[in-house]
């Protein structure tokens, strides 16, 4: 128990210590240093032959995107 107390308390003074540098620098908590793209990654999928999962959402943007595109110009005339 006295574990679980401690560590409560570590992440109880941490956040306390994250806001007081927020209300001092009015600056938002931000990510990483470029992330991906440092690594010169498009996007998180950078595979030649994608799995099938990936195909399958790939696959039912597309058809989402053509059936947009279907509405707009049904919409037009």
């Amino acid at each position: 128990m006295s574990t679980f107390i401690a560590a409560f308390v570590v992440l109880l003074v941490f956040f306390l210590l994250m806001s007081v540098g927020y209300i001092i620098k009015r600056k938002a908590v931000e990510g990483s240093c470029g992330g991906l793209g440092v690594l010169g990654i498009e996007k998180a999928c950078d595979c030649d032959d994608p799995c099938d999962r990936r195909k399958a959402k790939m696959a039912k943007a597309a058809a989402e995107a053509e059936r947009a595109a279907k509405y707009d110009v049904d919409r037009i005339i």
